[in-house]
């Protein structure tokens, strides 16, 4: 059992020293992501649909959503497993979020990464 246990472990810090030498290769490191998180909520928030749900939900709140968010998108590109929450369960339940307005925020999320990344691999 501890030598399965180390297996993993040994395994996972394998797979996250390979993301975040891909994620190097590629100019993408925390402060990327930052800015990354930030510029597309500023614009979630300019949106005429999604800002209004989003502020909403989160008015008061949006320094919490904004260092979470940066926890969970910096969990995703190195790997970490550091975000163990359920971003699409927390979204659920929020009011006037539709299926339609999914692409939306896609599409904003995507253009997004076209203004900033370093790169179109990032």
């Amino acid at each position: 059992m501890a030598d399965e246990m180390q297996s993993r472990t040994i395994h996972a810090a394998a797979i996250r020293e390979r993301a975040e030498a891909e994620m190097k290769a590629m100019g993408v490191d925390d402060a990327f992501i930052s800015t990354l998180v930030d510029t597309f909520y500023a614009r979630v928030l300019a949106h005429p649909e999604l800002g209004p749900i989003f502020d909403a939900r989160l008015s008061g709140h949006w320094p919490e959503h904004m260092e979470k968010m940066k926890s969970i998108w910096s969990a995703v590109a190195f790997r970490s497993g550091a975000y163990g929450g359920k971003p699409v369960q927390a979204h659920l339940g929020v009011a006037n979020l539709t299926p339609e307005l999914f692409p939306k925020w896609l599409e904003l999320f995507a253009a997004t990464l076209d203004d900033i990344a370093p790169n179109d691999e990032a």
